[in-house]
């Protein structure tokens, strides 16, 4: 279909999110996102619905149609455009290859919130994982790469799988284990939301992982990896956390996820 086909997508596109959209809304999202972003103010719900409804009347769609309208709704300067594009490709799990990895990439490091972040990551991403473990060893590049931004992404495409699959959760513990002493908070908290996560299914390869690391994890990570444990297991983690007198750290409300 091509470029045409693209750009007579994307006013109805606009439309349907702006039509759902508040100023009220927009203003909340965009400070406490604090983002630079122009905001329609559109729910996430509507966001969705929107990307079903098209992928609905279009089921056929090429892949190269697929990655070329993304790309294009990324070049807008509205979050809900780009969060669009996410919503879209997750209506195409099926033309997502490994070989997309390389444009998933670009994608992330365009970003600029945990909110398209984590979406892409828990989304699109684990959903190729799901279907091709090769996609792994591109996740591997990633947990060592200058950006925290996408080190995050690394660890957050395992959460679904680390809950019930145990090679996926020691992925994830190598992952994680060199990055337990970083100072930047979107890295101690992911580390504590997969911990906390799989602790729901699997409590003792949480537990086994904070123990571990107990003399170097941060407290933010402690707390939310250790959230759901049994009490003892929570009360001995943080017993011997005291013990090396670690100091928890506070964390601001606006980082909360």
């Amino acid at each position: 279909m091509g470029n045409l086909f693209v750009e007579s997508q994307i006013p109805s596109l606009m439309l349907a999110l702006q039509s759902e959209g508040t100023v009220q809304r927009a203003e909340r999202e965009k400070a406490y996102l604090k983002s630079d972003l122009d905001f329609h103010g559109t729910p996430v719900p509507t966001i969705r619905k929107t990307a079903k409804a098209f992928s609905k009347a279009h089921p056929k769609l090429d892949p190269t149609d697929l990655f070329a309208l993304v790309e294009t709704l990324w070049q807008s300067s509205y979050h809900e455009m780009r969060s669009l594009g996410i919503a879209l490709l997750e209506q195409y799990p099926h033309l997502i290859t490994v070989n997309d990895l390389a444009f998933l990439e670009g994608l992330l490091r365009q970003m600029r919130t945990w909110a398209h972040i984590d979406w892409i990551a828990t989304g699109p991403i684990a959903i190729l994982i799901e279907r091709d473990p090769s996609a792994k060893t591109i996740l591997a590049k990633w947990a060592i790469d200058d950006s925290f931004w996408i080190r995050r992404t690394a660890m957050l495409a395992l959460m679904k799988r680390a809950r019930t699959h145990r090679e996926d959760f020691d992925l994830f513990a190598q992952f994680a284990a060199p990055m337990v002493e970083e100072q930047e908070f979107f890295i101690r908290k992911a580390i504590g939301w997969v911990l906390r996560e799989v602790s729901k299914r699997q409590p003792e390869w949480t537990y086994a992982f904070l123990r571990e690391h107990i003399d170097r994890v941060s407290g933010l990570t402690l707390r939310e990896g250790a959230k759901y444990l049994p009490v003892e297991q929570r009360e001995a983690l943080l017993d011997k956390a005291r013990a090396t007198r670690k100091k928890p750290e506070s964390v601001s409300a606006s980082h909360r996820i």
